[in-house]
């Protein structure tokens, strides 16, 4: 007996074959027209009804994708160009304002102070955060803001001839500190003013000198940029007036470099000493 055995060959899958192309740039098309080439030798993918449709939506897929990745770009470069133009007006906006603050900033002295300045506001102080002070050669002015509807029962103002304390009852002190320079406690008072400031006028017992701080260890100013009031020159008596009128002459006179009253009286006098004696010899004299 002969057994029969019957074989079927079964069809072995396709090998995947490789592509290989070089991209021009100046012939885009080039690599394109290679690709249809190979497809039409590895496949019969081309002579499909559906082939150019499919390969036309694959191009409209690509286009639409490089479209949304521009979109994408332009979007971040106009964020990044907006946050440029916001950042560059920023940097103006603080230097604009650093030109208009004072020369020195944020430097702590006594308690209560958050900046300070060596340029003097119009009444020849200083206006901080907290409050503000002015001053003449007779007196000092502290003015600090309250809450509305401010009592008098409730401030403490505690005045002595070289401290001075300033604030609210069951609060930490506005202002507290040893003051620039001793005052005349009896000639010296406060009161609420406008029912949201506290007003408080100090006499100095030195009434011929300006106040480079309200309190030691404060933020200072130049007191050559001190500007008296004319109009109150005609209320001091006239030796007063000699002097702060003097005080304001040396003062021009430094900010310009030039001799002060009294190098210029010593010029003076060195002149008409050299006149009276031409048999001496000053060709080596220094003068001081």
């Amino acid at each position: 007996m002969a057994l029969i055995s019957e074989y079927e060959e079964e069809e072995s899958p396709a090998q995947p074959s490789t592509f290989t192309a070089t991209f021009d740039p100046s012939n885009p098309l080039g690599i394109v027209e290679k690709l249809f080439d190979f497809l039409a030798a590895e496949s019969d993918y081309l002579s499909k009804d559906a082939a150019e449709k499919e390969i036309a939506a694959v191009v409209k897929a690509a286009k639409e994708k490089r479209k949304r990745k521009e979109e994408a770009a332009e979007r971040e470069k106009a964020a990044a160009a907006a946050k440029a133009a916001e950042s560059n007006k920023r940097l103006k906006e603080e230097e604009k304002e650093k030109k208009k603050k004072p020369e020195k900033e944020e430097e702590k002295g006594a308690r209560g102070f958050v900046m300070t300045s060596t340029v003097p506001n119009k009444g020849n102080g200083l206006d901080m955060d907290n409050y503000s002070w002015t001053q003449t050669l007779q007196e000092v002015t502290v003015l600090v803001p309250v809450p509305h509807g401010t009592k008098s029962r409730f401030v403490v103002c505690d005045i002595k001839k070289n401290h001075l304390k300033i604030g609210l009852k069951g609060q930490p002190p506005i202002l507290e500190g040893e003051l620039y320079k001793p005052i005349k406690v009896d000639d010296c008072y406060w009161s609420i003013e406008d029912q949201n400031t506290i007003s408080v006028l100090l006499t100095k017992h030195d009434q011929m000198e300006w106040w480079k701080s309200l309190v030691k260890g404060g933020p200072e100013i130049d007191t050559q940029k001190v500007e008296p009031e004319n109009s109150k020159l005609a209320d001091l008596d006239p030796e007063t007036r000699q002097t702060v009128e003097k005080m304001m002459f040396d003062q021009r006179q430094k900010q310009m470099g030039r001799p002060t009253s009294d190098e210029i009286q010593k010029q003076d006098i060195l002149k008409k000493f050299m006149a009276e004696h031409p048999e001496m010899d000053f060709s080596r004299a220094k003068i001081n």
